[in-house]
């Protein structure tokens, strides 16, 4: 259910919103042990999705390094690249 969470710290372009969002809802959902919250839990679950998306970019923010930005292709590409090699994927 994680495997939406990627690191978001020290790319070229920065982390979007949604990305942040993105990352936020699935820790959340992960934490709940459930994608789609009942009625009675959708407030909580909705408030705790925006309150570490919102903790999640003051952290982004905050973050310094001295290494140069990675470029999102050149990870998805290597990224692929490692995936296809263990066969846990077909090249498409």
């Amino acid at each position: 259910m994680c495997r939406n969470i990627h690191t978001l710290h020290n790319f070229e372009p920065a982390a979007t919103s949604d990305e942040v969002h993105a990352a936020a809802l699935q820790y959340v959902r992960k934490i709940a042990g459930t994608t789609k919250p009942s009625q009675a839990n959708r407030e909580a679950f909705d408030r705790a999705v925006a309150d570490i998306a919102h903790a999640t970019q003051h952290l982004l923010d905050d973050l310094v390094t001295s290494a140069p930005p990675k470029n999102r292709d050149e990870e998805a590409a290597k990224k692929r690249a490692r995936a296809e090699a263990s066969g846990r994927y077909s090249a498409a």
